[in-house]
């Protein structure tokens, strides 16, 4: 069974270039933080980050030298049993709420649990659907 609550994102827009992924990874791992969930691309001349940490007062600490600008917001970060099917089972009671999802990143394992990151339009609402 699916087990949601609140959770903080912090997320960040840096200039792409080759090798940022590796140094944004370096400075966070330097500060003995662990990410639990990442949605990193680039488009463009832009690379954007969003990421769920053990420690996000650590990571914003180790990113700081880059002179980037960090935003924090609440998400909903859902624990997930790893089995076939289980995503759709969130998604189906969000829908059903009638809830937006704004965007979604996650974990992927061969292991016991996934990490699966919302951000809706009621987040405080999702969480209460999701652990119905």
């Amino acid at each position: 069974m699916a087990k949601a609550r609140k959770a903080k994102e912090i997320s960040f827009t840096v200039p792409n270039k080759v090798g940022l992924l590796s140094e944004v990874t370096t400075a966070i791992a330097g500060k003995k933080v662990s990410i639990t969930a990442i949605c990193a691309y680039g488009m463009g001349n832009a690379a954007y980050f969003m990421l769920t940490t053990d420690s996000n007062a650590r990571a914003k600490k180790a990113l700081s030298p880059l002179g980037i600008t960090i935003e924090e917001k609440d998400v909903v970060e859902v624990e997930v049993p790893d089995k076939q099917g289980e995503l759709q089972k969130i998604a189906k009671k969000i829908a059903e709420a009638g809830i937006d999802i704004e965007y979604m990143y996650a974990t992927a394992s061969s292991g016991k649990k996934e990490n699966c990151i919302f951000m809706t339009a009621d987040n405080r609402r999702a969480i209460k659907v999701i652990n119905k």
